[in-house]
């Protein structure tokens, strides 16, 4: 990190903003300092599919190892944020000059790959409940609170948004939740939900266990 912080060049962005658009040249990456910064997906019924929330910590964006490349997703500001930009040619010279870096930034695709992959996996092979259930373990991962045996979700998240992040209406999002509350998987209470009992969310979902670098939002 102290590498790339060295060729990293700041810059504020307003909620509401948006840092690159699908279509944009990919040759960026962006590091969350403060804020948080929605990563989605416009289909082709021109629904909004939500693949990521990233927060201060983390470090995403598109570069290939082919010149001219696309944005895939949308990068939208959802609260004011400090983002450090680097750019690819930037990146490039480090990765020549270090190999140890080189070899970090590969584990580092590598995992952003294979959570891109969980999460289309689980939208196309459980269906809605499958991928509600897993939406909700990587709520709990991202930002659960430990109640007793209870994992409490300190993140207040709209039937809408989730929605967006399965690729469904609220309708159906505030049905599931409304028959897991009746089998007292869930409780919501003010807006929260608190998970009580997080195996059937593994079990309709086909849970892997996955690591929690992995399982997240």
């Amino acid at each position: 990190m102290e590498r790339l912080y060295s060729v990293m060049y700041a810059k504020s962005a307003k909620a509401g903003t948006r840092l690159y658009w699908e279509e944009d040249t990919a040759d960026k990456l962006y590091y969350v300092k403060k804020g948080q910064v929605r990563i989605s997906k416009t289909v082709d019924n021109g629904r909004t599919l939500t693949l990521y929330i990233h927060k201060a910590g983390d470090l995403f964006g598109q570069i290939d190892p082919f010149r001219n490349s696309a944005q895939i997703f949308t990068a939208e500001v959802i609260e004011d944020s400090e983002i450090g930009v680097i750019q690819q040619k930037d990146l490039e010279v480090l990765l020549w000059q270090h190999g140890d870096l080189a070899i970090e930034f590969m584990k580092w695709m590598g995992l952003m790959h294979r959570m891109t992959q969980s999460k289309f996996r689980d939208l196309l092979m459980f269906g809605k409940p499958g991928a509600l259930c897993s939406l909700l373990i990587r709520l709990s991962n991202t930002y659960g609170v430990p109640e007793g045996d209870a994992v409490r979700i300190d993140c207040k998240i709209t039937n809408g948004e989730m929605a967006d992040m399965i690729g469904t209406t609220r309708e159906s999002v505030n049905r599931m939740l409304g028959d897991m509350r009746k089998d007292n998987v869930i409780s919501l209470q003010d807006g929260t939900i608190t998970v009580k009992n997080i195996a059937y969310l593994r079990d309709v979902c086909s849970c892997e266990n996955c690591p929690k670098e992995i399982c997240r939002m």
